[in-house]
């Protein structure tokens, strides 16, 4: 795989789910979507081979219902995407992917 050329970003729309099975133990009487779902759910709108997350960010809880814009970052030189979860324009996570040919870079001799 050679690193990606478009610099544009992507956004995404997610849904969440007002009866998501997660809610009923994560918390009772106060829900909130465990950050675990809610980077699967970035990983999964990202669509696309991930080497590593070296960077990650909880900022906000997520609650039952919301609706979040994933924007997606290509970095210039390829080899990295930055991306920001936000509801209603504030952020709930962001954080850095880092693509394959990036680790692989950090491996091969001089």
């Amino acid at each position: 795989m050679t690193p990606m050329t478009q610099t544009d970003p992507r956004i995404e729309r997610i849904d969440i789910p007002l009866h998501h099975p997660v809610f009923e133990g994560h918390f009772p009487g106060h829900p909130i979507m465990p950050g675990s779902l809610l980077l699967d759910l970035v990983l999964t709108a990202w669509n696309g081979p991930i080497a590593a997350v070296p960077n990650l960010k909880f900022q906000r809880p997520v609650l039952p219902g919301e609706t979040l814009s994933l924007c997606f970052t290509p970095a210039a030189n390829g080899l990295t995407v930055r991306f920001s979860c936000l509801r209603d324009e504030v952020p709930v996570c962001s954080g850095l992917l880092r693509l394959p040919d990036a680790l692989s870079s950090e491996f091969d001799g001089p």
